[in-house]
């Protein structure tokens, strides 16, 4: 049966106003829970989905647990020339970092012995990675191990097993740029300051010396 226009209009406007009505009570119910909720929350009946503190993951320092030794009262820097340095990258990222401290403290007279990609340090036959710049040296080499350090922000400093006085630096993933020459702070006649927190070195098992990781 075909509906005359007019009666075809009105039963499009009511199917019109049904679903308006339909869509106004889904919205009033959907606020009304909302509210219920919100009255909940507020009274404490519930706990806030979201109420929980944020928080961020702690930053692991590899070297938190490591004793630095002292030095002996009036030890001088040494000069850079003396200092034999083997450089390598525990950064993670491409070897060009380690060439690139490399060249710097070459330019700045120190002796580098060699440079590649970090030695095993934890014994697990694979190259290592360390989250912050570090130090090693062994007792022989407290001096150019601390004045080695000047020129960098805040590295670890690690006693080993070794016998001679070479010191190994390990560019670590906190590298950003060696500190500038004019900054060191150094002088030859005045002495250098220990680290706060050192230990005499009587005090401290030296760390074995690492081994080349596993090749292949």
């Amino acid at each position: 049966m075909t509906l005359r226009p007019d009666t075809a209009r009105a039963v499009r406007r009511r199917r019109r106003h049904e679903r308006q009505a339909v869509g106004c009570g889904l919205l009033i119910a959907a606020l009304a829970v909302v509210g219920i909720g919100a009255l909940a929350v507020y009274t404490g009946a519930i706990e806030a989905p979201f109420d929980r503190e944020l928080s961020s993951p702690e930053a692991v320092d590899d070297l938190a647990d490591v004793k630095v030794p002292c030095l002996a009262d009036g030890t001088l820097p040494v000069a850079t020339g003396d200092i034999q340095v083997n450089v390598y990258n525990a950064s993670g990222k491409d070897d060009p970092l380690g060439r690139l401290n490399q060249d710097i403290l070459t330019s700045r007279g120190f002796a580098v012995l060699s440079t590649g990609n970090a030695p095993d340090l934890d014994g697990d036959g694979k190259s290592d990675v360390v989250s912050r710049t570090q130090i090693h040296f062994g007792a022989a080499g407290v001096a150019q191990a601390y004045t080695l350090a000047a020129h960098y922000e805040n590295p670890g400093l690690v006693l080993d097993a070794r016998e001679d006085a070479t010191v190994d630096l390990y560019v670590g993933a906190d590298f950003e740029n060696i500190v500038d020459p004019e900054l060191v702070g150094l002088s030859g006649d005045v002495p250098l300051e220990s680290r706060a927190g050192c230990v005499p070195i009587e005090e401290i098992t030296p760390r074995p010396l690492p081994v080349p990781p596993a090749e292949g």
